[in-house]
Parts: C-alpha cells; structure tokens; sequence
C-alpha cells in the first residue's frame, strides 16, 4: 500500500478533524468565559434584586451558558442535537420518576423564591429548627443556629411545615410576667412595672403598653405586662426588663414567691382492742 497515496487521502480529512477540535477548544473556552462573565453580571444586579435570589439565579445562567456551548460543540462534530435533545428528554424523564423526592426538593425551592416567606438574614424556625438563613438554593436551604451550627435543610422538608419568621415583622411584643405573694399590695406591683417601662426608651408608646393580673396562681400573684419594640432591639429589652424587674420588685417590699405547700398532720389516739370475753 502506498503511504504518500494514504496521507494524500486522509490528510484533508485529519486537517479538518484539527480545525474542528480546535474550534471545540475554542469554543469551550469562550463558553467558560462566558459563563463566569454571566455570572458576575448576575452578581451585580444585586443591588436591583432580592439577594435571596441571587445564587438560584446565578447557577441557572450559568448551566444555560454550558448547555449552549455543549450543543455548538455536539453541532460541530455532525451530531444531530435534535435527536439528542429528544434522548435527552426522555432520560430526564426516566430519572424524574426515580429522583421524585429531589425534584420535589427542586419545585419547594422555586415555591420558596417565588413566595419568599423568608429572606436571607431573616431568622426563621420550622419544626425543631431554628436559625437565620444563609443561603436558599434549588435543592436545600442553608441556616446557621443560635448556637453556630451550620443546618443545610431540604426545601421540601421547610415548605412542608408551618414556617415562623421572626424577622419578617418591624416589631415585636414582649411579654413578662411578675410574681408577687398574696399577701402584698397588687397596685403597687403594677407600679413597678409601669416604672420600669417609663424608664425603657427602646419600648414603643404605639401601641400602649398594656398590665393585667394574669393569673392567682398557687403560691403567688401573677402580674402580666406587654409592650412593644422593634424587631432589632427585642432581646436586649426583654433581658434588661429581667435584669431590673427583681430589684425594682424588692425595693418597694414586694416578695417573690417560691411554690410551696402547707402539711396540716392530725394525729388520732390509736383504738384499744376490746377483750374477748373468756367462756369457761
């Protein structure tokens, strides 16, 4: 067999194979770039968009930019992508019904964009979970606890439950409750707590701070005060209002209870046994 002959025949064909995967190269770089140019452009629409969608979005760009590259490559090297696009169809199909609960996963966390019962930096509980998000993404949404412990939670499982949101609201009430013995003064109980919210600027005036007798209780009188704050400064007023409330309480000669419990013992002579009569 003639080499020359061979290399004659093929070499065109090997020259055209180069360009093509040349092309490829180039064409995977660009679409590398372009990705990680989409992706900062998303990044910058921060200031315009939520920042809870920003991830979401910005992986959804990004994996369009890909899918785009991948079909000019397949186009390329003579694949048909039509029928690709078809087998593809149809092995998605096949591994949603064996992926049900991810996929579930997926449409709770476009349910959770969409709605947006929480954002992030919002702090938020659902079940036994509490925290403030840190990242809501497709399949799992990502919180940090009040005691520094990373949760990384399935949409599914928060859409699910009965969602609370402590964030979401501008203000919050506080609620104390005052326990004084029976045997001291009511008014002057609801005067220590009417003086220690005139001392606390951080509680609103709207709405008005409202005292209550909640409850006669066992062994104390229960006084009930709620006031208003805002959302932020929630915490440090309701620890400050704990902080001063038993002080402010004994200055003015009120006692704190303790439950206790009051034993009356009866004591009964015990009963002699009667003598049987001895029968002879």
């Amino acid at each position: 067999m003639d080499f020359n002959a061979l290399i004659e025949e093929y070499w065109p064909l090997l020259i055209a194979g180069l360009l093509k995967l040349g092309a490829a190269i180039l064409v995977l770089i660009a679409t590398a770039l372009a990705a990680k140019l989409t992706r900062r452009g998303v990044h910058r629409l921060s200031t315009k968009l939520d920042e809870t969608l920003i991830p979401v979005l910005s992986n959804i760009a990004v994996w369009a930019v890909y899918a785009v590259g991948g079909l000019v490559i397949l186009d390329m090297f003579g694949v048909n992508t039509t029928s690709l696009i078809a087998l593809l169809g149809a092995a998605g199909l096949a591994i949603g019904l064996a992926l049900k609960d991810t996929l579930a996963n997926i449409a709770a966390g476009f349910i959770l964009l969409g709605l947006r019962p929480f954002r992030v930096g919002e702090t938020i509980q659902f079940g036994d979970t509490l925290g403030t998000v840190r990242q809501v993404g497709l399949f799992i949404t990502e919180l940090d606890t009040v005691d520094g412990l990373r949760v990384s939670a399935p949409n599914g499982a928060i859409w699910g439950e009965t969602l609370i949101n402590f964030s979401r609201n501008n203000t919050r009430r506080i609620e104390i409750v005052a326990s004084i013995a029976y045997g001291d003064n009511i008014e002057t109980g609801m005067n220590v707590l009417r003086q220690l919210v005139a001392a606390e600027e951080r509680i609103l005036e709207d709405p008005e701070p409202a005292y209550a007798v909640r409850a006669l209780a066992d062994s104390s009188v229960n006084l009930h005060l709620r006031a208003w704050t805002t959302t932020a400064d929630y915490w440090d007023v309701y620890w400050d209002l704990m902080e001063k409330l038993k002080p402010a309480l004994e200055a003015e000669g009120l006692n704190i209870p303790f439950p206790q419990r009051e034993l009356h013992i009866i004591e009964q002579a015990a009963e002699r046994p009667r003598e049987q009569p001895v029968h002879e």
